[in-house]
């Protein structure tokens, strides 16, 4: 019988400060010997929202390159999996300790490091695309609630990366009665990629939860390529100060129990989302 091959990987919760909340991710520091089809089917074994693959840049500019898998499909980008990759390329000493770049399939993207106690970690949004407004009476009854639950804005789809359906509701009680119905009574066409995104605007900023069934996760605790398109929605729509400089919070997974804090930093018309990182697991996988 031929020898196993071991692969070590982390586990680390995303989004925050404290062990067992937050975003977990699982990263594979030494990706470069598994193929796409392997990286798939573990991602589908541990079954996380998503895991990261490491393997070299083939940019000069990049500290490393990054795959990102859900239990279902690649990733051109998701900001969980950046963020913990890169606290793990710095808690291992394989990346600089301010400002680098990772290279992912949608291109090249900037994190700095602001220094503390404990690093919190920021990531450059991708440029942030708008598109279709879905109506707000199917997007309530897509959710079990009723029209008058939601806030006069209409509902809309904006992608960076990964297109995300934006509800405005009226109170932290409505996003937490809300669950995902039909997704197909959302969409434009059977086969469009879409995730829900059903948030309340809160004094700190929003208060938030996802939905993507498609990717085989029912709902998400943290997710990062979805607040930085959240930015841009609640600026388009007067919701956070249209200032040069703002800074508020998404709090996101607390009714699913995994309470998350994605920071955001808008400056000068770019979009930074950051947070904490807590280290979990150290394993290795044999097959």
């Amino acid at each position: 019988m031929e020898s196993a091959t071991a692969y070590r990987y982390r586990v680390v919760d995303v989004f925050t400060e404290h062990p067992l909340e937050g975003n977990p991710l699982a990263v594979f520091p030494q990706g470069h010997n598994l193929d796409a089809s392997t990286m798939q089917r573990i991602a589908k074994e541990l079954n996380l929202s998503e895991t990261a693959f490491v393997l070299p840049s083939t940019r000069s500019d990049c500290t490393a390159r990054v795959r990102i898998f859900t239990p279902a499909r690649e990733m051109p980008f998701a900001g969980r999996p950046t963020i913990g990759t890169s606290y793990v390329l710095l808690d291992e000493g394989a990346a600089p300790g301010d400002n680098f770049l990772l290279e992912e399939a949608i291109g090249p993207i900037p994190i700095r490091v602001e220094q503390g106690v404990r690093p919190l970690i920021w990531l450059r949004t991708p440029p942030v695309e708008e598109g279709r407004k879905v109506d707000p009476v199917i997007c309530a009854r897509s959710l079990g609630l009723t029209a008058s639950d939601l806030v006069n804005i209409p509902p809309q789809i904006l992608s960076a990366g990964n297109p995300h359906l934006y509800i405005a509701v009226k109170d932290k009680a409505t996003v937490d009665r809300a669950g995902l119905r039909s997704l197909e009574l959302l969409k434009a066409e059977p086969n469009e990629l879409l995730c829900v995104f059903v948030f309340a605007t809160t004094l700190e900023g929003v208060y938030s939860r996802m939905f993507a069934p498609e990717h085989r996760v029912v709902e998400d605790p943290a997710t990062g390529s979805a607040t930085g398109p959240l930015a841009v929605y609640l600026m388009k729509h007067g919701l956070v100060s249209n200032h040069s400089r703002t800074r508020f919070v998404s709090e996101q997974g607390t009714k699913m129990g995994r309470r998350s804090i994605l920071h955001v930093h808008i400056s000068d018309g770019n979009i930074e989302v950051g947070g904490y990182v807590t280290s979990l697991v150290e394993a290795t996988m044999r097959f």
